[in-house]
Order: structure tokens, then sequence, then C-alpha cells
């Protein structure tokens, strides 16, 4: 991978990936990617190494001009997201709730008092540099430091806030924005959706790269419930997108196959050691 043309090319095919983390479920890998091989091993000197600055930049640059979208979305970490796969995400996260519902969630206990006054502050001016942020919620003491920044995760993962820069000169600072200020249009089209449809929507493209996966798996990655996997695992069946109780030599258990995976049935040959993976697209 040689820059952002490629990097843009990738995120689009995989639909969502890490940057550096790599997820036991096999999902996506920008670094990975960049680096032309899975699992590399991680330099001793990473501050000269010409892989993990290129990661580095394109997870900064992809999302500063909107290409994609750069949040904590699985699991707390965060991940590179295709435009046209962010409003499933919003669906699943935020259903059809506006940045002004943060008023609910906070009375139903489900936003802390912390993350409530940052958004007071952003409703009232957005977006805002860390600093200026801080200031107008006076949390700026090196002693509310974990606070807030517990709080901006919260606000980050609750896809309420949005980093929508990250600047260098003449400090190093980031930008934050209201999500639905910074993406209006994929924040209306997850409005729009059913969160039937998104749930679908995000198993079929996940299963398309993985291969093969289970309910159990699927559940755990995204953080909902088995019930409502196994309704869009039969949707998925019944449009002959996904395959069901399939098996692999030497591994117990039945599984889930993408119908693109090119095989004509279900048996698939277990690689020893490997779990479920994201086959790995290198774009050199």
């Amino acid at each position: 991978m040689h820059g952002e043309r490629d990097a843009l090319a990738f995120v689009r095919d995989v639909g969502f990936c890490s940057t550096f983390y790599r997820f036991p479920e096999g999902v996506a890998c920008l670094w990975e990617a960049v680096a032309g091989r899975a699992n590399p091993r991680w330099p001793r000197h990473s501050h000269h190494d010409a892989g993990i600055g290129l990661t580095w930049d394109l997870k900064d640059t992809l999302p500063a001009t909107k290409r994609v979208y750069y949040g904590k979305l699985l699991k707390g970490r965060p991940l590179l997201v295709a435009l046209d796969l962010f409003p499933m995400f919003y669906t699943l996260v935020r259903g059809r709730q506006r940045a002004r519902d943060y008023r609910v969630e906070y009375e139903a206990g489900r936003l802390s008092h912390a993350a409530r006054r940052i958004m007071d502050a952003m409703l009232d001016e957005h977006p805002q540099y860390t600093r200026e942020l801080r200031a107008n919620v006076f949390m700026l003491e090196p002693s509310k430091t974990r606070a807030f920044e517990r709080a901006m995760a919260e606000l980050q993962q609750g896809l309420w806030l949005v980093k929508s820069e990250e600047r260098y000169e003449p400090t190093f600072s980031y930008r934050w924005d209201l999500l639905e200020a910074w993406l209006p249009d994929g924040v209306a089209e997850g409005r729009r959706l059913s969160r039937e449809v998104a749930v679908a929507g995000l198993i079929e493209r996940y299963a398309r790269g993985a291969v093969f996966t289970t309910e159990r798996q699927l559940a755990r990655l995204f953080g909902i419930h088995p019930d409502e996997v196994a309704r869009a695992v039969k949707t998925l069946v019944r449009a002959r997108t996904v395959r069901a109780d399939c098996a692999i030599d030497g591994w117990p258990g039945r599984w889930l196959m993408h119908a693109a995976s090119g095989r004509g049935s279900c048996a698939l040959q277990a690689v020893a050691g490997l779990g479920p993976r994201r086959p790995r697209r290198t774009y050199r």
C-alpha cells in the first residue's frame, strides 16, 4: 500500500478495519495491509518505521477529509469505516436519535454527568478544540484529565461526538464536532434505517471478508443480543447470502459461511492454528 488512494480503496473494500489492533475475530487491519503481511511484528524503534508512520498518517488524513469515519465502534477499539457502511453502525448505536437527545440518555442514567456537560457545551458552540472545550466545562485542571478523557470516550462510542481534526501547530490538539454536523448525510440515513436491516447488513459485510464465523462470535463482536443475530442470519440464509450449518474439517461445531466464498458446498478445510480471519488485502 503506497498512500491515501490505496488505503481508501482498502477501507471501502473491507467495509471497516482497525488501525493497529488485531481483532481475534479477524477484522481487517490497516497496518497489516500497509505491511503487506498478517501479524507483522511491532518494530523496536516504531518512530522510525515507515509502515507505522504511514498507517498513523492515514488514520488522520482519511477522516480529516471526510472520506471515511474514524472512531471507537467495536469493543472500545478505533475503526476506520467506509461511508456507505457507517449508517448501519449509527442505527445500531443511536437508532433514530439526534444530537439533542443526549438529555434523554442522561435522564435515563445512560450518560455520565461529565458527558452531559460536554454535550451542553458542544450544543452551544461547535466545533471546539480540546483545550477550549475543557475550559468551557471547567475541566482544565490536570486532576480532571482522566474524567474528561473517559467522558470523551463515552461520547465517541455513543456516536455523539467525532474527532474532526488533529492539529500539530502551534501545539498538538484535537478538534471535536457533533457527529450529525460533521457527517449529516450519514446520520440522516442511519436514522431512516431499521435496526433489522442494519444488523443484517453489518453481518453480511463482515462475513463477506471473514468468510466463516459463528452466531456467537457475531454477537460478541458487534455487542448485540444473540436473538438479533439469529434473526439476521435467517434473513441472510433466505436471501442465499450466507450458508448456515457448515462443517469445517478438524474443528468442532457448525459454522456460517458467506455465499461469495466461491465454494460449492459448506465443507471447508481448517488451517492449523487459525480462527476465522479476514483475507489480507495488501494493495501493493
